[in-house]
């Protein structure tokens, strides 16, 4: 089963660009490949590509940086990579936390964020907590370097704003956690049989100074919809709001009511699903509530 004739790995995003150009649609970008290979193979490998580009040795993609007070965490950055991250396990703990549920070690050690992101499957963990640290994806698309918001990044389930035979994805970039903001990540799996999310959310929340009260919140649960959201009713009527139990109980009723997942065969029905939102923004709140006010920050259910 042949599924490429030539095989490149660019030193350079310019290079890779290059490459793409050259092959006129007829190669495709690959990182850790642990969706392309699987996908390829589960086609039967009858139509393998031209070439494949293998971004994995461009030092740009591979680095996680700060600047100010922002994050950049390059589109070829394992999952291993992140997990092990002091500032990302500090400063955008939830990103840590979704990352260290992905797959086995095995796949994390070779599995690489923008793939997550590149496969444009809404369930993405990483893409859920990319989305509740409100991240821009920069990409060089149709030949032009740009920043787009992280969910312009997804036209549909599986279809992503990027052709990955002639465009790049580059790096995430989003700004940490400053002080009385917290982040975190959780997620619920069936507990046998295929190995998918039945829900996973993502949250961000800044207290005023006293912290005691809410200033801002984003919560991204997923998969809800075709392409990732937020609970924009609940991120709303956060504000204002005492960090309180009672509040994240009102919270959490509310996502219930605003959201409304459908049933899925291979995930849970629609009643299970919409009782897991409850239990997910309960936890996940809390938590994030926990380490604004208190600032003991350690990444919770990163496998090993």
């Amino acid at each position: 089963m042949k599924l490429w004739n030539h095989y490149h790995t660019p030193a350079t995003t310019d290079e890779a660009i290059e490459l793409l150009a050259r092959y006129a649609g007829q190669a495709q970008v690959i990182a850790g490949g642990t969706d392309l290979l699987v996908d390829k193979r589960a086609e039967g490998g009858y139509h393998p590509h031209e070439a494949l580009i293998d971004v994995t040795r461009i030092p740009e993609l591979r680095q996680i940086t700060t600047e100010n007070d922002f994050i950049t965490v390059g589109a070829g950055v394992t999952h291993t990579q992140i997990v092990k991250s002091p500032e990302l396990a500090r400063y955008a703990t939830c990103l840590v936390e979704s990352c260290g549920v992905v797959g086995g070690p095995q796949v994390r050690n070779v599995g690489t964020l923008g793939g997550n992101v590149a496969h444009a499957l809404p369930a993405g963990d990483g893409t859920t907590s990319l989305v509740a640290l409100d991240a821009e994806a920069d990409i060089i698309y149709m030949g032009e370097r740009k920043r787009v918001p992280i969910r312009e990044m997804y036209l549909g389930p599986g279809k992503s704003l990027l052709d990955s035979c002639r465009d790049l994805l580059v790096s995430f970039r989003f700004r940490r956690a400053a002080d009385c903001e917290a982040t975190a990540f959780k997620r619920i799996m069936r507990p046998q049989g295929v190995a998918l999310p039945i829900l996973g959310c993502g949250v961000w929340i800044r207290l005023d100074e006293t912290r005691r009260q809410f200033e801002a919140a984003r919560l991204a649960i997923a998969p809800i919809g075709p392409t990732p959201g937020r609970a924009d009713e609940v991120e709303h009527a956060l504000i204002g709001q005492p960090a309180t139990g009672e509040t994240v109980e009102r919270m959490a009723e509310l996502a219930q009511s605003t959201l409304h997942p459908r049933t899925s065969k291979y995930r849970a029905t629609a009643g299970y699903r919409r009782e897991m939102i409850g239990v997910l923004v309960r936890r996940t709140l809390t938590l994030a509530i926990h380490r604004a006010q208190t600032g003991d920050i350690v990444p919770e259910g990163v496998g090993a």
